[in-house]
């Protein structure tokens, strides 16, 4: 008999191509696969919750395979898995599993997700913080990046904050929550929604520093996004603030 092993894992995705396996380098799926296959000397697929682009990284990352139910150790399959992870250099872990129903599917079964994008907002750069966050010298005005967050929030076509290679075959999307809040020199934004474009938040994120600059005003953001034209919009955030915070079933 096969059992559905649900794993919460964390990454650094500075040195991969992203989630998803890909022919053109080393992804956080193709590195946990290779694991699998090392671990139980047979493939086994992983399916996760969400696709995170190179170099956008994950605390709380969602994916499923199935085990025959003579593995009745969870907790000594999981650390046999970040043993074998750490020998071969990669920066993934499994932090938690647990045995899940048939039905459940770790992408297909995801109530809602959360984002959190950092920025480091002072003066000089850190190394601390490389690959780690947005570096930006200018000082933001933080309320107006609030303000203007307040037109993403609802189900609206972000049609103008998606990349142009984006293939989703329609793009309204519904935003539950976004908060911005300062703490000393690092600046979070918190995004909730059940899914979202590609570089969908990288994009809004980007905008949001242009209102923060003064380089847009904010009643600009809600024209923008009734355009659906990206030119108009700004620049896409780089991805090593992204990090995929929380999966919610």
């Amino acid at each position: 008999m096969i059992k559905r092993v649900k794993i919460i894992i964390e990454y650094d995705g500075s040195g991969y191509v992203g989630w998803q396996n890909q022919k053109n380098g080393k992804s956080v799926q193709g590195e946990m696969e290779k694991a699998l296959l090392e671990l139980f000397d047979k493939k086994i697929n992983l399916s996760g919750a969400g696709r995170t682009d190179s170099g956008v990284h994950a605390a709380g990352q969602v994916a499923h395979f199935d085990l025959d139910e003579k593995f009745t150790n969870l907790d000594k399959i999981c650390k046999s898995i970040n043993y074998i992870l750490g020998k071969n250099k990669n920066r993934i872990s499994i932090l938690k599993a647990s045995y899940e129903t048939d039905n459940f599917h770790s992408r297909f079964s995801v109530r809602k997700k959360k984002y959190i994008y950092k920025i480091l907002n002072r003066s000089t750069k850190s190394y601390l913080y490389e690959n780690r966050a947005w570096f930006i010298p200018t000082k933001l005005d933080l309320n107006k990046m609030i303000k203007a967050s307040s037109f993403f929030v609802g189900k609206f076509d972000f049609n103008a904050f998606r990349s142009t290679h984006c293939q989703a075959l329609q793009s309204v999307r519904s935003i539950e929550k976004i908060i911005i809040k300062r703490s000393k020199e690092t600046i979070h934004l918190k995004f909730s929604g059940k899914s979202f474009l590609h570089n969908q938040i990288r994009i809004m994120v980007g905008t949001l520093v242009d209102v923060g600059r003064g380089k847009i005003e904010v009643d600009k953001v809600k024209e923008i996004l009734e355009s659906r034209d990206r030119t108009k919009a700004g620049v896409t955030a780089p991805p090593h603030g992204l990090y995929l915070e929380k999966i919610i079933y």
